[in-house]
């Protein structure tokens, strides 16, 4: 996989993760007065960090000889493409009387931040394509 490729991939698996964090978030917004609702957010970035290092780093790492399938491999790296946004519920804290940790500020702050942020991952891509399409010409 070339770098505009992996790029383009990248950018997509991102703007896919806006949008189900957007999903969340307004979820969580109209179900901030709700009894006992437990707000939840998108965990992504942390882990699509880790597998882009595993990646790299094999090249340096030291590596076991397997005699046998069913042995473990020492490093083996883990591939971007593999790792999906996982949604987690929030159950440690507590924010109002009722149960509910939304609270409807926040949520409010997460949504703009993540419509600017798909503002941004729309540019970055659209520059990607033009510079393509300069180098084309």
């Amino acid at each position: 996989m070339n770098s505009f490729s992996r790029s383009v991939d990248l950018l997509h698996r991102a703007m896919d993760v806006s949008t189900l964090r957007y999903q969340v978030s307004a979820n969580n917004l109209a179900n901030s007065e709700v009894p006992n609702f437990k707000r939840t957010v998108v965990n992504f970035e942390s882990e699509l960090k880790r597998a882009i290092e595993s990646a790299e780093n094999a090249d340096d790492s030291f590596q076991m000889l397997r005699s046998d399938e069913r042995h473990l491999s020492s490093s083996t790296p883990r591939n971007y493409q593999d790792v999906e946004p996982r949604r987690v519920l929030d159950y440690a804290t507590t924010a109002k009387a009722n149960g509910n940790n939304v609270d409807a500020e926040t949520e409010a702050m997460e949504i703009l931040k993540t419509q600017l942020n798909y503002q941004l991952l729309t540019q970055m891509q659209n520059f990607h394509f033009q510079q393509m399409k300069i180098a084309l010409q």
